[in-house]
């Protein structure tokens, strides 16, 4: 269902070299006509330099691309393929932790696992010309590694996530360390994790995310009162138990938050921590327990606030590449959260509450685009120009912005009504862009937040307008969904380095949602 990339054909073609079926060399072939086309030439170099004007500095996906690809003999003569692969500073990681935000690393912050493998074996292959850099990454080659087996998870699985995992296992066989403790565990985990029909996902499992944007979903009509009192109470146990509840080994990320997975290698971020503190909202039932998991999540995100009033995924401060910077999506999933507790929470919170949430709404206002939209850092379109996504940027951010009393009414909310009542494609539904295909995912996302806008009774001169375009977005998800029987993903989701995936719950979640909310704004 994506298009054809560079970076997966460039692993596949890899890849490919140890399959001994005449179909693979077939195969193989082909892939590297498509690469050449593609890259603007046959030879190595122009791979290199197709995959490094992708990514741009952002080292974290074009280097271990061109790593693999050597290590696979595709990239020519040893001297020639290595010549290619930048240099990644591994011998930084022997610094503190806290140190790492102002060394201006190549990789992004939860990408330091490919810093050491891939900058060790770049090191083994073709050691530096410069004697003194050469004998300082040579000493900190065995620190390096014990700061790899430490924050390796038990799983084996780095981030549960199965490129990072075979980036680094592939990275330290081909030096010679196949043996090592960490490459062990790496082809455990990725053993465990393979798929019946051979595959493997980017991602082993998204179980926390999905169960609270169920929440949420069900949430949208009626509170929670879907779910059974057994099953609300089942369901808020389970949370509770995924919260962090020690300072993360990998990120250094203090207590109290939440990752996307309930298996080991998660790392606490700022998107499923929203997404749990809303949940555990909607579930009602807060006793003393409840509100102190609370409390300690909304000061997780009241301190991971970055200087421009916006909250980035894992740690305050990255700011050297993309996807560190301060998210709108993020933001505005965090200010749902924040007005959501604050009533509940002690008074130092709440205070702390009124104090973000101007510098976080100001943030959001700088972001705007001049056409009314946001964009997302984690979602993406590939039909968009520059696989961008902004409805679903501007749905999010408008969630937060018509919960919150001030703000529904103000111009930037008004400004991203508009804009995503003209993204409404002829059909009622709508793409990543005006214009481009609907998805049901997109499409539910508009709805719930033209429903809410209605239901909070924003843009009031517009209502009409509003309540067109929300029975238009639902006839829309009635036929995409064969009138609910039926959910067909869509690739929007943007894992980090420009790569697809599809969450097979998505439509369906974001369907429930979008529909309860509509239902909900028709009583209005």
């Amino acid at each position: 269902d994506s298009v054809s990339n560079i970076s997966t054909t460039a692993l596949v073609w890899a890849a490919l070299t140890f399959g001994s079926e005449p179909a693979a060399a077939e195969a193989a072939e082909s892939a590297a006509h498509w690469i050449a086309r593609a890259s603007g030439g046959g030879e190595p170099r122009h791979l290199a330099a197709a995959l490094t004007e992708r990514y741009g500095k952002d080292r974290t996906f074009s280097v271990p691309i061109l790593t693999m690809a050597a290590l696979a003999g595709r990239l020519g003569a040893a001297e020639q393929a290595w010549r290619l692969i930048t240099q990644l500073p591994f011998e930084l990681a022997a610094f503190p932790q806290s140190w790492f935000r102002f060394l201006r690393l190549p990789v992004v912050s939860y990408a330091l696992p490919a810093l050491i493998a891939i900058g060790q074996i770049r090191h083994h292959q073709r050691p530096s010309w410069n004697p003194l850099v050469r004998i300082i990454r040579s000493l900190a080659v065995e620190r390096s590694l014990e700061k790899l087996a430490a924050i390796q998870p038990a799983s084996g699985g780095f981030l549960e996530a199965t490129p990072l995992t075979s980036f680094v296992t592939m990275s330290l066989a081909g030096m010679g360390r196949a043996d090592h403790i960490v490459a062990r565990k790496g082809v455990e985990f990725l053993t465990a994790s393979v798929r019946p029909d051979g595959s493997w996902p980017i991602d082993t499992n998204l179980a926390t995310w999905i169960t609270t944007l169920s929440v949420n979903a069900l949430a949208a009509r009626d509170g929670a009162a879907t779910l059974s009192s057994a099953e609300r109470t089942t369901i808020r146990e389970w949370l509770l138990a995924q919260q962090y509840r020690t300072r993360h080994p990998y990120t250094g990320a203090p207590a109290g938050a939440w990752a996307w997975t309930d298996l080991p290698g998660g790392v606490p971020d700022a998107d499923d921590t929203p997404g749990a503190l809303l949940a555990l909202h909607h579930l009602g039932d807060v006793d003393d327990r409840v509100t102190a998991a609370a409390d300690a999540g909304v000061r997780w995100l009241l301190n991971l606030q970055n200087s421009d009033g916006g909250i980035p995924t894992f740690c305050r401060g990255w700011t050297n590449l993309p996807f560190d910077r301060s998210g709108p999506d993020l933001t505005a999933h965090t200010i749902l959260a924040w007005l959501a507790w604050r009533d509940r929470l002690p008074a130092r919170t709440a205070n702390r509450i009124d104090r973000a949430l101007p510098r976080a709404l100001r943030y959001l206002e700088r972001q705007q685009r001049p056409d009314g939209s946001w964009l997302p850092l984690w979602f993406g379109n590939q039909h968009a120009p520059d696989d961008e996504n902004p409805t679903y940027g501007t749905a999010k951010v408008l969630l937060a912005l018509l919960t919150h009393p001030d703000a529904r009414h103000a111009d930037p909310a008004a400004r991203g009504l508009r804009w995503l009542l003209a993204a409404q494609n002829d059909d009622g539904g709508w793409a990543g862009h005006k214009g481009g295909p609907s998805s049901i995912e997109e499409t539910a996302l508009a709805v719930d937040a033209i429903a809410l806008a209605i239901l909070n009774g924003a843009l009031p001169s517009e209502r009409d307008a509003l309540a067109a375009a929300r029975d238009g977005g639902v006839a829309q998800l009635c036929t995409a969904t064969q009138c609910g029987h039926e959910f067909p993903p869509g690739p929007i989701g943007f894992y980090f380095a420009k790569l697809w995936y599809f969450e097979r719950d998505y439509p369906l979640i974001y369907t429930v949602g979008a529909l309860g909310r509509a239902a909900a704004s028709l009583r209005a």
